[in-house]
């Protein structure tokens, strides 16, 4: 387990915005790398009896997370496991996930849990009080959550409440990276707007009790890479929400697209990367675990100098 200077975890302060800008400041590095284990892609030495049911799969997903997290230390601020991948997996993968997690916090990264979730009411408390609140004296289970902002303001405000408590962090949904986004998130509203534009608006309105002493809220938004237009346009229209890029690599943005992200700091905006730096090994032949690094390596420094910093 890294336990290095480099990796060594930041003082806690009450923002997580201002835990994340310290991170990227301390590491130059704005890179995040998504965990997203598939059994039928793990490396031979892992993949082992995980066709022998949901149990043996989910171990060897575990470890295969476990030494992605050694390997991409030394270069990434967060890791963001995407729960699909462990959920597919029953209770087995879900205790795989929570491993996950703690481990990558022991190596002093911060976790970004992908869910999208968003709900009404109760269901909604239920999800904060599951990823972003203390459970029984123990830390948060993430630092920060990603959810769905097309349910509107009363899905989030449980959400809200639980940064506001705890300390942690949010990832809205305003521009996805897919195709398909666009026949929601691209719909013209009567002022001409696209619908995202607006949505936009919101998250910066909903993110403004939550900024930290780096002039950056808690409050971020998911917008694609693979739009670089857009990324251009949602820095304009959240100023000081955090942006989470998803979509270089495997979907096919590069960091060049992703530049005008960073102009409200180095830690305004973060690169999501899971397949290329995951699964790099299929790529070159090469060891798992310094292929990964290899290629969180050569991504961290791309961003860092497309971002001006």
């Amino acid at each position: 387990m890294p336990q290095d200077v480099e990796t060594a975890p930041p003082a806690a302060t009450s923002f997580f915005s201002d835990r994340l800008a310290e991170a990227v400041e301390r590491k130059r590095s704005q890179l995040v790398v998504g965990l997203d284990p598939r059994p039928d892609l793990l490396p031979v030495e892992l993949r082992g009896d995980a066709h022998l049911g949901r149990a043996h799969a989910a171990h060897a997903c575990g470890r295969f997370c476990k030494g992605v997290i050694d390997a991409v230390a030394p270069h990434v601020v967060a890791v963001k496991p995407q729960l699909a991948f462990f959920e597919a997996l029953g209770a087995d993968g879900v205790a795989a996930f929570e491993d996950a997690c703690a481990y990558a916090a022991s190596a002093g990264l911060l976790v970004i849990a992908d869910g999208k979730r968003g709900d009404i009411g109760s269901s909604a408390r239920a999800y904060a009080s599951a990823y972003l609140e203390p459970r029984d004296g123990a830390p948060p289970l993430a630092d920060a959550l990603t959810v769905n902002t097309y349910l509107g303001r009363d899905a989030l405000d449980p959400f809200l409440l639980a940064c506001r408590r705890a300390g942690g962090g949010l990832f809205c949904l305003v521009k996805t990276s897919n195709a398909g986004g666009a026949e929601v998130q691209d719909l013209v509203l009567s002022d001409g707007r696209p619908a995202w534009h607006h949505v936009a608006r919101l998250v910066a309105d909903w993110g403004e009790e939550l900024v930290g002493e780096r002039g950056l809220s808690s409050v971020g938004a998911v917008v694609g890479a693979t739009h670089p237009r857009a990324v251009g346009e949602a820095r304009r229209l959240m100023p000081q929400s955090v942006l989470l890029l998803p979509g270089v690599g495997a979907q096919g943005a590069t960091a060049a697209d992703v530049a005008r992200a960073f102009t409200s700091g180095p830690a305004s905006a973060l690169v999501s990367v899971s397949r290329a730096v995951l699964y790099a090994f299929r790529v070159n032949g090469s060891d798992w675990r310094t292929a990964a690094g290899a290629e969180a390596a050569r991504l961290r420094r791309d961003v860092w100098a497309v971002a001006g910093w």
